[in-house]
Parts: C-alpha cells; structure tokens; sequence
C-alpha cells in the first residue's frame, strides 16, 4: 500500500489489468471507432490488451484519439516554446485552463513530438465518478484532486496532492500539468489563484518557498479560437446575473468534457513561456511574507500567460462589440466578424444583455489581460 493510492495514476504493472476491465466498454468502443474508423474492433481490441504500460496505452491510444480530435473539430494546433524545454528533464507546467481533457491531452501530444518527458496531470476528482472515466483517466497518468472538503479535511487532501507532486518531480523525473486555478476559467479572465501555489509548497516544511527553486516551473498558455464550451456556462451565468446560487446539472461535468472534445474551436495555439528560474530566485530573495512571496510569483505566472496568449479574430471582435468601438479592426475581416456574430446569436439570448456581454467578455478579456502585460513590462513602465 502507498500513501498515494487514492489518488494516483495506475502503476505500469496495473495497467493490462486496468485495460482489460474497461476493454469492451461501450464508451471506449465509440472512442476508439472514433479515433480508428477504419480498424476493426478485433484488431484494436486485440492490441490494447497486449498493451503493458501506461507509455504505450498514450502513445497508441490516446496520442492517436487527440490528432483525430484535431482533425475533426479543429482548424490545427500550432505551438511555440517547446524548443526551450531539455529532454529528460521534469517541469511543472501551470496553465491556464480551457478545456477539461483537451489541455493537458494537447500538452502531451506536444511533449511526445518533442521527445520531453510526459507530464502527470491534476484532475478533479467531481469530473472521474463514472467508474470507466476513472479506470481512463489513471490509464492516462491522471492524479485525482478532491473536490468539496473543508477544512482538516481539505488540508489533509491538499498535503497529499502536494507530497505526490514533489514526488513525480523529484523522485521519479517526471513532469506535472496543474491549473492556475481550480476549475476551468469561465469568463476569460486568467488568474494564477494563491491557493494553488500555496497547496504545491506543504510538502516542502522548512522553508515553504524554496520548493519553487528545486523544480523548473513553467507557464503554458493555450489559446482557442472558439471555446467549444462556450454555449454550456450560459446557466452559470443566468444565475449569476439573478443573484443566484449556481447548482450543476447531474451530468453537466460529463457533457462539458464531451463537448470540449467534439465542439467546434477554429484554431488552438500552446504557447511554453520559458521556465521561471531567475525569477523564483529574485522573489526568494526578497525580505516578504510567505503569502506575499506567492502573490509575486503569482503575478508572474499572470502575467507570462498573458504574454504567451495567441490572440484570434474571436477576441478582437468580441472586444471592439464589448466595447462599442473599431480599436482593433484591421486584425479581423468583416466576415469573420459576420460569423462571430452569427455563432453568438445562435447560442445567446439576444434579448438578455447580461447574458451577450458575459459572452462577449469571454473572447474579449485575454485582449485586455495581453494587453496589461505587454504595458507592464514595457520600458517606460520600468523606468
């Protein structure tokens, strides 16, 4: 038994046993009609149960599944950074966070092309109740985040997460994808939450800190043209503009995950902002407060994520809506700007002008956020 059970991905000498529970699964058999349309499922079948790591179940499952996933939602992917990452090496990518799967799946399509080391990758553990999403997601190198503790409860889990982390990168060499936030950001408006930082340092007792200076931290920014779950905060944000509290749907976790899969997204960039080495040491340097040391590196994250956005029509246009102007007209065409509009009405309450800036926003605030971040660390706002 280890500490980690309850939380951590499978062992490579669990997986063929893990496989072959969920084998003939009908949710793994439209995945893999899906990624393999013109295989047989005898023959997919036949070769996933001879698979014996978790390495080979990605590599010749996953990997496959999310280039399908590109080729059939997509317009393409383009990266850049990856060429600043060493073979062999561990990173703790901290992203902002978009999609449920396709995040972390498109991050390591990307590191497997570059020959880098795979990642392990936080989930909550509210989106793997399904007895097969949870068997998939540890087949897939995922370690469960618990969701909805309080207090004893919830430092407990936390301290967990965080000895497994150090752990996976430290001890084992092997990198860790984790959100700036818990939960995907709904309204556009990236933000590197304290509390995260703060849960990856509890292993580390005598000096909190100096964890960040052990590992390489890297921001990633991944930018879609469409945000295939767009339409699906439309509730979330009724009840915000009345003032309610917000409940989820019985299966609303699930279709989000679906619909990230398989909803339209244009274009996708991953953008890897270099690893933060000289900053983590500048901020150790400083005479501050735990706390206060995490906001700077906090901000730092912020404002690296918000550089390495790749900007699409979508947010030019829903910015100059949002805001009544023609600021940034010459980086979109009037029919882009017909089919933005045309997307919008189709999935907005026209009538309900709450609901049509919340969207608007959504597009429009990594524009804003970019656009803080280039000022910043503009010369004039040095000197």
């Amino acid at each position: 038994m280890s500490q980690f059970d309850t939380i951590r991905p499978f062992y490579d000498a669990e997986a063929n046993a893990a496989i072959r529970k969920i084998v003939d699964d009908p949710m793994l058999e439209a995945m893999m009609s899906f990624t393999f349309p013109s295989d047989t499922k005898e023959h997919w079948k036949d070769l996933m149960v001879h698979t014996h790591s978790l390495r080979d179940f990605q590599v010749n499952f996953i990997y496959p599944g999310v280039q399908k996933v590109l080729e059939k939602s997509s317009e393409g992917l383009s990266t850049g950074g990856f060429e600043q990452l060493e073979s062999n090496t561990a990173y703790l990518f901290i992203s902002n966070h978009r999609d449920i799967i396709l995040d972390t799946s498109l991050l390591n399509a990307c590191l497997y092309e570059n020959g880098l080391v795979l990642t392990t990758s936080a989930i909550g553990d509210n989106l793997i109740q399904k007895p097969f999403l949870h068997t998939l997601s540890r087949l897939n190198r995922n370690f469960a985040i618990k969701r909805g503790l309080q207090g004893r409860a919830l430092l407990e889990s936390s301290q967990l997460a965080s000895a497994y982390i150090k752990k996976s990168l430290l001890t084992e060499n092997r990198s860790v994808w984790t959100a700036q936030r818990e939960g995907r950001t709904k309204d556009g408006n990236d933000a590197t939450h304290r509390g995260v930082l703060k849960m990856l340092t509890l292993a580390e007792e005598a000096n909190p800190f100096g964890f960040f200076e052990k590992i390489k931290v890297v921001p990633v920014s991944i930018s879609y043209e469409y945000d295939p779950t767009d339409v699906l905060k439309m509730p979330e944000w009724l009840a915000k503009s009345r003032d309610e509290k917000y409940v989820k749907g019985e299966n609303e976790d699930f279709l989000n995950l679906l619909r990230g899969i398989i909803g339209s997204k244009k274009r996708i960039h991953l953008q890897v902002n270099g690893i933060l080495e000289k900053e983590i040491r500048e901020i150790s340097t400083m005479e501050l407060s735990q706390p206060d040391k995490l906001s700077k590196l906090a901000e730092c994250i912020d404002q690296k994520i918000w550089t390495g956005y790749k900007l699409w029509p979508s947010n030019y246009i829903a910015h100059d809506l949002l805001y009544g102007d023609r600021e940034y007209m010459e980086f979109y065409t009037d029919a882009e700007k017909i089919s933005f509009e045309k997307r919008m009405n189709e999935k907005v309450n026209t009538k309900n002008e709450f609901l049509i800036k919340s969207f608007l926003a959504m597009y429009a605030n990594p524009v804003n956020n970019q656009k803080a971040a280039l000022n910043l660390n503009s010369p004039s706002s040095q000197s």
